[in-house]
């Protein structure tokens, strides 16, 4: 059936945005990123596809967006007062995601990255680095507690732990071991960030 436009409801703006992106969560839910298309996320959002297409010209520009605005903002970030406990809580979040449409997303998007080069330069002009912005906050508050030296803070470092995690997920698919999460914040993340001392440079 063909959705007449001229009577769908009137939003604009995060409104019109939100529904969007809840409807784009919801299709990959359902049909994975394979079945995803511009025109069944309109449908189900009860939007036009000019709507789409003139804020996300791609599949991937909406996916991606989708998924940022499903993640926990700066202000979400934890705060236990002991680094070791914002890790474990950030990365049980990320794992949590993956189980989600987060997780079927990046398995698309991935599959697609690899097989083209224009999927892979939008994937790299829409990524936002929220992850690596997340355990920049954990660690900002660590060194104000005295926990870690600041020369110890290196995007490789902050980077490690959601990377272990992403790569288990990829190799393995969901869900996530809490174990894992556990011995790559204690035997990874928690060394690198509080006991290797400051990153050598050659």
């Amino acid at each position: 059936m063909v959705t007449d436009h001229r009577k769908l409801p009137r939003r604009r703006g995060e409104a019109l945005n939100s529904a969007i992106f809840q409807a784009t969560l919801d299709e990959l839910a359902e049909g994975g990123y394979a079945q995803l298309t511009m025109e069944r996320v309109a449908e189900r959002a009860r939007a036009s596809k000019a709507s789409l297409y003139r804020r996300w010209p791609t599949r991937v520009t909406l996916v991606m967006a989708a998924v940022y605005h499903s993640l926990p903002d700066m202000v979400s970030v934890p705060d236990t007062g002991s680094l070791r406990e914002d890790l474990l809580d950030v990365l049980r979040r990320s794992s949590a995601a993956l189980s989600g449409p987060a997780g079927e997303a990046m398995r698309g998007l991935l599959s697609e990255v690899l097989r083209d080069e224009s999927v892979a330069q939008a994937f790299r002009e829409n990524s936002q680095g929220a992850s690596r912005k997340m355990m920049a906050e954990i660690a900002r508050r660590a060194v104000e507690r005295g926990e870690i030296d600041p020369a110890a803070v290196t995007p490789r470092r902050l980077d490690s732990g959601q990377a272990l995690i992403r790569q288990y997920f990829l190799f393995h698919g969901p869900p996530i071991p809490d174990r894992l999460i556990v011995d790559v914040v204690d035997e990874v993340m928690v060394p690198l960030l509080a006991g290797a001392g400051p990153a050598s440079r050659p």
